[in-house]
C-alpha cells in the first residue's frame, strides 16, 4: 500500500514559524557570543606575545654591543632573534657610495645617509649614520662629516625595508629612495659580500654634527588589553541584551503552546 503525502506529513510533529525564528535567533547569538569571546581571548594572546617582544628587544637595545651576524649567519637572521641587537664593528667607510633615503624625523623631512662600511671580518654592512636635512643632501656640504680611515660604528642592527614606502616605490635608475632597501641599495652600488642588514649609527657625533646619528625610533604600540576588554564588553552585552528578548520571546511561546 503506497501512502499518501498527506498522511506522511500528518505524522510530523508541528513546528510553529515562530519557534524557528526563535531558535534561528538563539543559534545566532550563541554564535556571535563564541566568536566575540574568541578575539578576547586572540587579543590576550596577542598581548602576552608583545610583551615578549618589548621585553627582548629593550634588553637586546641595552645590552652590552656585540659582534654583528658574519655571513655565515646571515640566512638566520631574523626580526626574532636579531632585530635592534646592539653590535658594534671595526672597518672603513665608502663614502663615495652613499645613498640618501627620504626621511621624516623629530628633526623633520630630510634623508638618512645609508654608507657601505667594510669591516675588518670581510664583509660589508650599510651603516645608516644618520639624518641630514635637505639642503645637506649633498656630501659636499658636509665635508667635515665624511669620517676617512679606519673607525668604529656602534649602533642598533635593522632589518631591510624591501621595495619601498606605502604609495611610493624605490627607483634606483632615478635615485630615488624611500625606504632602506640593503639588496636593492647593494645592487646599484654595486656592494659584494653585503650584510642583508642595516645597522642604525647610535648618537656619538660626527664631526661638523652632520649626519645626526640615534634617531632610531623603538614604538611597538601595545593596545591589546583595550582591543581585549572591548572584544569581551560586546560579548556580555549582546549574552545580556539578546538572552533578556529570547528568554521573554521562549516564555510567550511555551505559554502559548500550553494556552492551545
Amino acid at each position: 500500500m503506497v501512502a499518501r503525502t498527506g498522511d506522511i506529513d500528518a505524522g510530523l510533529p508541528e513546528v510553529p514559524h515562530r519557534a524557528w525564528s526563535l531558535l534561528t535567533v538563539t543559534l545566532l547569538t550563541v554564535l556571535g557570543v563564541c566568536v566575540l569571546l574568541a578575539l578576547g581571548v586572540w587579543q590576550v594572546e596577542r598581548r602576552a606575545w608583545k610583551l615578549d617582544l618589548i621585553h627582548r628587544v629593550d634588553t637586546r637595545i641595552h645590552a652590552a654591543p656585540v659582534a654583528p651576524p658574519g655571513p655565515a649567519d646571515w640566512p638566520f637572521v631574523n626580526a626574532a632573534n636579531s632585530e635592534y641587537l646592539h653590535v658594534r664593528v671595526r672597518g672603513h667607510f665608502l663614502n663615495s657610495r652613499e645613498t640618501p633615503v627620504e626621511a621624516v624625523t623629530e628633526k623633520g623631512g630630510g634623508f638618512w645617509v645609508l654608507t657601505p662600511f667594510v669591516t675588518d671580518r670581510g664583509f660589508t654592512v650599510l651603516v645608516n649614520r644618520g639624518f641630514v636635512p635637505e639642503a645637506d643632501r649633498d656630501p659636499k656640504s658636509r665635508a667635515a662629516g665624511q669620517r676617512d680611515g679606519e673607525t668604529v660604528v656602534t649602533g642598533l642592527l635593522r632589518l631591510t625595508e624591501p621595495g619601498g614606502a606605502f604609495l611610493r616605490h624605490n627607483d634606483p635608475g632615478a635615485g630615488r629612495w624611500y625606504s632602506r632597501d640593503v639588496a636593492a641599495i647593494a645592487a646599484a652600488r654595486g656592494l659584494v659580500d653585503a650584510a642583508p642588514y642595516f645597522i642604525d649609527a647610535d648618537a656619538t657625533p660626527n664631526p661638523g654634527g652632520l649626519p645626526v646619528g640615534g634617531l632610531t625610533v623603538v614604538n611597538f604600540p601595545n593596545s591589546h588589553l583595550v582591543y581585549a576588554i572591548t572584544w569581551f564588553t560586546l560579548a556580555a552585552m549582546l549574552a545580556v541584551t539578546a538572552g533578556r528578548s529570547l528568554r521573554a520571546g521562549w516564555r510567550e511561546w511555551l505559554r502559548t503552546r500550553r494556552a492551545a
